[in-house]
């Protein structure tokens, strides 16, 4: 009687402690990885949604299957979480830059065109959860712990020389790619806020403001 209680308390503490089953004592380095990406996944969808500060810790390991017990034996803090978060949006959001203008370039396509025409569409709009983390973020950047700032930052900076270089390749000439840039990015993000902030209450509004920032940066491309 008295071993199957220890049992029982024993499975009951590992439960709390990992927060899920193979997720305590007896979890393998591979595992291990798996549920700090799966935290990681959870946490950025909601971040995206509601925003870091609109996100408790319970709710979000809840969110990734775990008990909130378990966050610990991942991250030593929210901010580290948070760094990690956009650690791999920013790696992610990269990866999705070059797989667009890969694409055009198969297609011998415009490169730049492709890309404001993709920022700029209905379907980036809706999807908040998993487009361009640089606005998706942009909300929250300057709140945010300094590792998190600095990788946000960073992600930036490796966006805009990212499409400079794509800009110099289709123009022919690196004169002013960085400037331009900056500028066309600037207003994309711009764009893509305004329209998604008034999509729910005011769907023709939000079209409209998308169709004609479109347009608009479409035509200071070919001028």
């Amino acid at each position: 009687m008295s071993m199957v209680i220890a049992i029982v308390f024993f499975d009951q503490a590992h439960w709390a402690v990992g927060g899920r089953r193979g997720e305590g004592m007896g979890v393998s380095k591979q595992q291990a990885v798996e549920n700090r990406l799966a935290i990681v996944a959870a946490a950025e969808r909601l971040f995206r949604e509601r925003g870091v500060d609109g996100v408790g810790l319970a709710e979000l390991m809840k969110a990734a299957g775990f008990t909130q017990g378990g966050f610990y034996n991942h991250f030593k803090s929210k901010d580290a979480l948070v760094a990690a978060v956009m650690d791999k949006a920013m790696e992610d959001g990269g990866d999705a830059f070059v797989s667009i203008i890969e694409s055009a370039k198969s297609a011998d396509a415009d490169p730049v065109r492709q890309q404001i025409q993709w920022y700029l569409s209905p379907e980036h709009r809706a999807n908040i959860d998993a487009g361009c983390p640089l606005s998706g973020f942009v909300g929250d950047a300057r709140r945010l712990g300094e590792a998190a700032r600095d990788a946000y930052a960073g992600g930036l900076a490796v966006n805009f020389e990212r499409f400079a270089r794509v800009i110099a390749e289709t123009d022919g000439s690196r004169d002013g790619s960085r400037r331009k840039a900056i500028t066309l990015f600037s207003h994309m993000v711009g764009t893509l806020l305004l329209s998604r902030a008034v999509a729910d209450i005011d769907p023709a509004l939000a079209d409209e403001i998308l169709d004609e920032g479109r347009q608009h940066l479409l035509a200071a491309v070919d001028a």
